[in-house]
């Protein structure tokens, strides 16, 4: 990119990142979103706001031969939203890219493999976050961001904020993973976090 069109890019570019903040899109967004204009302009080494259908088909049957289809997926909707809310161009998206619907079912281990998993983890504070991630049906992020307070020991549920799309949720708390929180407790005592 020669140096004006540096600028036009810096200046859409921050453009694009004050209205994902204003659109109320989460971090994680932000960050894919963001990189999938920075693919698309290093790709053609210049700013995206003048490229044609035709470059966009190009593009992503590049992205579909060399990336996933999550990814391709994420830089769509990347994409989409620079167009639509910083250039107001609305494109045909499904015409240039449409990823097919899988619907794979992840990998699920078996008791007797968690069972292994666990006793196989030589420190105290893994085991006992393995166990509660599983024992709960946690996804990482919500078990890292778990607090003492978010557990309620009379009711046997555990308060999981701010999960998957903002949302929060309350989850049964099993008797066996209580009594090993318990125990952990005891071994770090964080103020606020369950695992710090």
């Amino acid at each position: 990119m020669n140096t004006s069109e540096q600028q036009r890019f810096d200046f859409l570019y921050e453009q694009h990142l004050t209205n994902l903040t204003l659109q109320g899109k989460r971090p994680a967004t932000i960050d894919a979103y963001s990189r999938a204009v920075r693919r698309i302009a290093a790709y053609f080494d210049c700013c995206p706001d003048n490229l044609s259908t035709d470059d966009l088909k190009r593009y992503f049957a590049q992205l579909i031969a060399s990336h996933s289809w999550s990814t391709v997926k994420l830089d769509r909707n990347g994409l989409q939203f620079f167009y639509r809310h910083v250039l107001y161009q609305h494109w045909e998206w499904l015409n240039i890219v449409k990823p097919p619907q899988v619907k794979r079912l992840p990998d699920i281990l078996t008791p007797c493999e968690v069972a292994i998993v666990i006793s196989l983890t030589r420190q105290l504070r893994y085991q006992v976050f393995f166990l509660t991630l599983y024992g709960m049906g946690l996804r990482l992020g919500e078990g890292i961001s778990l607090q003492v307070g978010d557990i309620d020991s009379q009711l046997m549920q555990v308060h999981i904020r701010n999960a998957k799309g903002g949302k929060d949720r309350l989850v049964p708390l099993p008797k066996r993973t209580l009594l090993a929180l318990r125990y952990y407790w005891q071994t770090h005592r964080h103020p606020r976090y369950l695992f710090p």
